[in-house]
């Protein structure tokens, strides 16, 4: 079966062609990063006017280097939650006009389940049921795949996502946009002992994370010493900050598999392609005998093909849209296909 994927929930327009929810076809990414390190961080007016811009090119090319057209596509597939509402309506209009003309089912999905089923495009054993943890800018969450479309969080963030965390940090110190992937690298060469960073502690729900707290630390302690006249280590502070960040991640996500009886553990999300929280999960399951599955570094990122994955699944499970289809900019994960 091959799918027609669409993403559009935040500064990458994308589209991508998937077989049978574990093979790419295709798969187009157009990004805006470049226009929006102007401003550090996305502009949600900005992004929606590019995807308009964009996404025919972009479905376009993607049937192109499928060697197909749409009468070589069984079913059609878009990101409708969550995401910033102007630009997740520019993706659901697009493939809803698609669907209307082609007569092809519609298939709504959830993005960040489609950041779990990245893996499945990797990884052609993985199946779950499995322990995940979704990391990204807008999120952070302890997710129980039962199966691949039934899912329960476990845990998330109360406050700041563990990737926008990265990113103010990183902005603090003078990096451009999107600061994450430079804060990983300049901590690469940095002392992590170098500073003293508070784990935040939370009261309730044990897998509960908080970064605000942690955030906040570090961009204080770059300001005072700015307002002494003082130069910092660029690279410990970020060596610090990485290393707690990842502590603070690890010690819930490794508690809630342990606790649930999962040792099969899932990275996912645009954090999951943080170098360290790779190499200490990995590490974390090796010495537990445990299995371990992330992304590749191309599939970590928003892109489609992640989005097909999930949509075959979908599909399977009944899960189909009509023309009645909305946007949210907020949704639960276990939303749909919920028993």
């Amino acid at each position: 079966m091959k799918i027609l994927s669409i993403e559009s929930s935040c500064d990458e327009t994308a589209a991508a062609v998937v077989e049978n929810g574990r093979k790419i076809i295709s798969s187009v990414v157009a990004t805006q990063v470049e226009e929006h390190k102007l401003y550090g961080g996305v502009v949600p007016e900005i992004a929606s006017r590019r995807h308009c811009e964009s996404i025919n090119g972009v479905v376009k090319e993607a049937l192109a280097q499928a060697e197909t057209d749409l009468s070589g596509i069984d079913a059609l597939a878009v990101t409708y939650a969550p995401g910033l509402i102007g630009a997740l309506l520019v993706g659901v209009n697009f493939a809803k006009g698609l669907s209307l003309a082609s007569g092809l089912p519609l298939i709504p999905v959830h993005h960040l389940r489609g950041h779990i089923a990245s893996n499945y495009l990797e990884h052609t054993e993985l199946e779950p049921p499995f322990l995940c943890l979704v990391v990204s800018g807008g999120h952070s969450h302890i997710v129980e795949v039962t199966d691949y479309t039934c899912m329960r969080v476990i845990g998330k963030t109360r406050d700041d996502a563990a990737g926008e965390a990265f990113d103010k940090a990183a902005r603090t110190m003078g990096m451009p946009y999107p600061g994450g992937i430079h804060l990983d690298k300049a901590a690469q060469s940095g002392d992590p002992e170098a500073f003293r960073l508070p784990r935040p502690k939370l009261s309730g729900n044990m897998y509960d994370f908080s970064f605000s707290g942690l955030k906040t630390a570090v961009i204080n302690l770059i300001h005072n010493a700015q307002q002494r006249g003082e130069q910092l280590p660029v690279n410990d502070i970020s060596a610090a900050f990485r290393k707690a960040v990842v502590d603070s991640l690890l010690t819930n996500f490794i508690a809630a598999a342990e606790q649930l009886g999962y040792d099969k553990l899932v990275l996912a999300g645009g954090v999951s392609a943080n170098s360290l929280l790779r190499e200490r999960t990995l590490e974390e399951c090796n010495k537990r005998g445990w299995k371990c599955f992330y992304p590749p570094l191309s599939l970590c990122g928003d892109n489609a093909a992640m989005i097909g994955s999930q949509a075959y699944y979908e599909y399977l499970a009944g899960n189909l849209a009509d023309m009645k289809l909305n946007a949210a900019a907020t949704m639960d994960i276990a939303t749909l296909g919920k028993k």
